[in-house]
């Protein structure tokens, strides 16, 4: 573990410093998935894991850009652009805003977050929906109707301790172009926390992540971090290249993927496109007044733990947060009484995935793993269009 000043719990607030103790401990002799683990008060969020669907889309112009590019090669760059452009908002915007990464509110079977986003882009919407708890699974559909794109997928999460947490995403997204009839599978990187000894958690990406499209191009990211000598934190390579020739390709693209990245033509070098999130903004999720919610909806929902938890009040937010729970064993028990399943929202369970299996075997990938994800989960337009005139 890498520590930001070499002072160990650095960041602990001196009433906490006990409890950050034993939570490293319990960590380091825990086995089995740390999901379960019960983290200190301080570094608690007051935001549910079904809402970080919304990172996905924070740039609409960026999400719905490759729908306007005629060339296939550079319409898949611009998926890479794009793709590239979602890590920060995913993986760090929150120990920016907060100091340091928080261990969010672990969803409730059919919790939902819905919003949507407005700009020169149209209107770009968002349906994220908890479709299984044992184990956690949120599925999401992201879209935009005037462009013609649509982002779905789902994905779990499996952490566990080696010197560090590390978390393995299962799951994956796909992304379809009406234009072109086209899809890009997109797979998700695995991530590890830094900072854990200082008390200033923050995630860093290892390893790597494809995204394949199913008009012949392949882009692989690389991912690397800063280590005991040298290098940058959040550092990433990547190169777009035509299906099984990963020695000959169009683009190249590098930087840190919490800040500046350029992507240059593979030949001439030349800077063809580049991203800085200090230049371009995010645009703002609207989502319905808290009041006029679904009471399954997670702001409403969560509203008076997430509370309790903004004004340090650990024990009204664990009170409150047992009723949510307790309510939930109470469904799942008359459900079982009854014979039936949770009716899902806004998504169903498929036995096969063409799309995803077509594209998977050109990245040598032939599991879906649905035995990790409690199912194989594809948005319901039929569904949909019911739930959101409701």
């Amino acid at each position: 573990m890498t520590s930001n000043n070499g002072k160990e719990g650095a960041a602990v607030p001196a009433q906490a410093k006990s409890s950050w103790s034993s939570f490293l401990k319990s960590i380091a002799s825990f086995n089995g998935d740390l999901a379960s683990l019960t983290a200190p008060p301080f570094i608690l969020s007051a935001t549910s894991l079904v809402e970080f669907s919304s990172y996905w889309a924070e740039h609409p112009s960026i999400f719905v850009a490759p729908a306007a590019e005629k060339d296939p090669a550079k319409r898949a760059m611009l998926v890479l652009k794009w793709f590239l452009s979602t890590l920060k908002q995913q993986y760090a915007s929150r120990s920016e805003k907060l100091g340091s990464e928080k261990k969010p509110l672990n969803p409730f079977l059919g919790e939902l977050f819905l919003g949507k986003w407005e700009d020169e882009a149209g209107t770009t919407q968002l349906v994220s929906e908890q479709v299984s708890h044992h184990p956690p699974v949120t599925a999401y559909c992201i879209w935009n109707e005037k462009a013609g794109v649509r982002l779905q997928g789902y994905n779990a999460q499996k952490a566990t301790f080696s010197s560090t947490i590390n978390v393995k995403q299962i799951g994956h997204a796909i992304l379809h172009i009406d234009e072109f009839n086209e899809d890009y599978l997109i797979t998700l990187p695995s991530l590890h926390i830094e900072g854990l000894i200082t008390g200033y958690p923050y995630v860093e990406l290892n390893r790597n992540s494809y995204i394949q499209s199913s008009s012949g191009y392949t882009a692989k990211i690389d991912y690397s971090g800063k280590g005991w000598i040298s290098g940058k934190k959040n550092t990433f390579s990547a190169v777009l290249y035509p299906e099984g020739k990963e020695k000959e390709p169009i683009y190249t693209a590098d930087g840190q993927w919490t800040d500046e990245f350029t992507i240059k033509d593979a030949k001439t070098k030349k800077v063809v496109d580049q991203y800085d999130p200090k230049v371009t903004k995010t645009t703002p999720l609207t989502i319905a007044p808290i009041e006029e919610q679904d009471e399954m909806e997670s702001r409403r929902a969560w509203k008076k733990v997430a509370d309790a938890i903004l004004k340090g009040d650990t024990e009204t937010a664990g009170y409150e947060k047992s009723i949510i729970e307790n309510r939930q064993r109470e469904m799942r028990k008359q459900e079982k009484e009854e014979g039936r399943e949770w009716e899902r929202r806004f998504f169903k369970r498929v036995p096969h995935h063409k799309v995803f299996e077509g594209l998977a075997h050109k990245l040598g990938e032939q599991k879906i793993n649905e035995e990790l994800t409690n199912g194989i989960w594809l948005f319901d337009e039929e569904k949909a269009r019911k739930a959101l005139k409701a």
